[in-house]
């Protein structure tokens, strides 16, 4: 015979994502000028008697007093609750309706908030036990029902000895009174509950910690909703990551850890093996070596622009894939571009810095406006065009060139060579991708060529400019101002020295790699490489990947979706349908899509596959990664 499992549910902070008496007050005294004090109070206490530090009754007498609540404010507090559910608890209807005969809700709350609450997840209403508000003539709640079992110290442990289940019990809360149960020797296992609140003198003493609803059921070998407790995939976000990016992350269910700055490859080769998901930006470098150490490693999220600093053929050839935010700080960098080619025409750098010294430089003389000026840009991409649009609304007149033919925007005219440009333009901005090709684009021979007194930008790529080139041609005046955003050879984090030949010459502006850097382009950065890092991992959608191929998927509903990454050979495909055929797996969809390195295959199919399935999926011929989602 199969013996009976049975699990007892806290309410408060553990099947909601609140504390019902803490939201209650605040509803009741929300016209009270003393309300903030109250409220303070009110958590206190209510910390207190979560931690074991102040008895139950106690615990309740104190806050109902302080509470000063009417029938009418249970009504709308129920409204509430009910959008404060556990999300995991939510995704988890179904665990609920399948076991909600063995399903307890013991609390020490209040029957009339919580019956309403979790009466929406099939739980009979036999199967609720709480405390019992009680009210005066006018519906005022004046105090609780002192006689219920669980009024009283101990008495979730008096309560569960009474219903006297036979059987495998597990509890999941987050409260002292919680772990009681577990001590009384009454249960087999008690999960520490810690997706809303995590009190450090209970997760010490609990069997487990769960994150998450998903990491209970999945460490009891209980259904879930989804085929992987999102707790368990482990992210790390180096180089000051934007902070929305994290909480949105966090929010996902996901383990998240932030680092303020850049890894080394020795760091990054320790810390990378049991990551699931990387976040990176300009300056920490993914290389082969650090690739062969990333055993768990599905996705690197580049929060920035370029790609060049990841190894995307490793990534590749390992079943990494790769996204970045290629529009997301376009405007940023524009607008710091116009703002120094005017800083620079006029000479305002050198004469703020003489004013900070005390010198008065009241002159006109190298000071120009930027009306009617020729600016060259090479490199016409989402960039460089967004600048051309711009500087023609400043009156300046726009020339650019790339490699690859582009639709001038306004009046812009295009250059037939990079040399026809830098002969014309008084400005030059420079506004090029990563590609190796590019490396010293700009030196002696292109530097020779430009006007004399022109204007030098660079806002792409450190390795773009020859910087001893340039800093010679601003020393014999060619170049009569420059502003460089990126350098060859940058610090790792804002501790270091900032070492270049560029320091302290005459009318250049040093930024700190900061083009892009603003709130704005950050936030938009993070939320565009978070989502999709999100939607690969919870659809296998590719879309917008760096060096994936790029399949944009449909919703999954109610299938099995088999991810299957594998080297560009012929016959996968028809290998993985003769393993569905033949364990008799109708196939509801499928997508596949190659790239030079890798094919990339989904397939949605009617009903889950048995182990042996699994196994022989991924053992098939050329495999780099296969996982499942449901």
């Amino acid at each position: 015979m199969v013996e009976s499992k049975f699990f007892i549910i806290d309410f408060d902070s553990t099947f909601t994502q609140v504390e019902a008496l803490d939201e209650l007050a605040a509803i009741s005294l929300k016209n009270s000028p003393k309300k903030l004090n109250i409220l303070s109070a009110i958590k206190h206490i209510t910390s207190l008697g979560m931690e074991g530090k102040l008895s139950i009754a106690e615990s309740l007498k104190q806050r109902i007093k302080l509470l000063n609540a009417n029938k009418k404010h249970l009504e709308m507090l129920v409204k509430l609750l009910r959008r404060k559910v556990t999300p995991s608890f939510v995704r988890n209807k179904q665990f609920f309706r399948l076991h909600s005969k063995n399903i307890f809700i013991i609390s020490s709350g209040f029957k009339d908030y919580i019956t309403p609450v979790v009466k929406q997840f099939n739980i009979p209403e036999k199967n609720i036990f709480c405390n019992e508000f009680v009210f005066d003539k006018d519906k005022n709640i004046i105090g609780f029902d002192e006689r219920n079992t669980l009024a009283k110290e101990n008495g979730k442990v008096e309560l569960l000895k009474s219903l006297k289940l036979e059987g495998e019990i597990y509890v999941v809360g987050d409260g002292y009174t919680d772990y009681q149960l577990k001590e009384s020797g009454l249960v087999a296992k008690f999960f520490a509950f810690t997706e809303n609140v995590a009190r450090e003198v209970v997760v010490k003493k609990a069997d487990h910690v769960a994150p998450t609803f998903d990491e209970f059921l999945y460490m009891s070998k209980l259904p879930m909703s989804i085929s992987y407790p999102k707790n368990r995939i482990k992210m790390l976000l180096l180089e000051n990551i934007h902070h929305e990016s994290i909480s949105l992350l966090k929010r996902e269910g996901y383990t998240v850890e932030g680092i303020p700055k850049s890894l080394t490859e020795e760091e990054l080769v320790e810390r990378i093996k049991d990551v699931s998901i990387l976040g990176i930006r300009s300056k920490t470098e993914i290389t082969a070596r650090m690739l062969e150490n990333a055993h768990r490693l599905m996705a690197i999220g580049a929060f920035c622009i370029g790609t060049n600093q990841i190894d995307l053929i490793g990534c590749s050839r390992k079943g990494i894939a790769v996204f970045n935010a290629p529009y997301s700080n376009t405007r940023s960098v524009v607008e710091l571009a116009m703002g120094e080619i005017i800083m620079l025409m006029r000479n305002i750098f050198d004469k703020s810095n003489n004013a900070h010294k005390g010198v008065w430089d009241k002159s006109s003389h190298r000071s120009y406006e930027v009306r009617g000026k020729n600016l060259g840009i090479i490199g016409y991409g989402n960039i460089g065009s967004q600048l051309s649009v711009l500087a023609e609304d400043f009156g300046m007149n726009v020339y650019y060139y790339d490699i690859v033919e582009k639709l001038a925007l306004g009046n812009a005219k295009k250059c037939g060579s990079m040399q026809e440009l830098l002969k014309k333009a008084d400005i030059v901005s420079v506004h090029v991708d990563g590609n190796p090709r590019n490396r010293n684009l700009i030196g002696k021979k292109e530097f020779r060529v430009m006007k004399d007194g022109a204007i030098f930008l660079n806002m792409s790529r450190g390795f773009v400019v020859d910087m001893q080139a340039l800093e010679k041609y601003i020393k014999n005046g060619k170049i009569r101002g420059a502003g460089i955003d990126v350098f060859p050879t940058e610090p790792r984090s804002n501790s270091e020295e900032f070492v270049s030949e560029l320091r302290n010459l005459p009318n250049v502006i040093l930024t700190p790699h900061v083009a892009g850097s603003t709130e704005e382009a950050q936030q938009n950065i993070g939320q565009f490489v978070a989502n999709k890092i999100i939607d690969f991992i919870n659809t296998g959608n590719s879309f917008s990947s760096v060096n994936f191929p790029n399949i944009q998927l449909p919703m999954l509903r109610n299938a099995h979706r088999l991810i299957h990454i594998h080297k560009n050979v012929p016959g996968v495909l028809s290998q993985i349908n003769g393993i569905l055929a033949k364990n008799n797996i109708n196939i509801l969809g499928q997508y596949l899509k190659t790239n030079e390195e890798i094919g990339y295959s989904i397939t949605d199919v009617s009903k889950e596959c048995p182990n042996q399935v699994v196994n022989e999926l991924k053992k098939t011929s050329n495999t780099i990664k296969f996982r499942i989602l449901y």
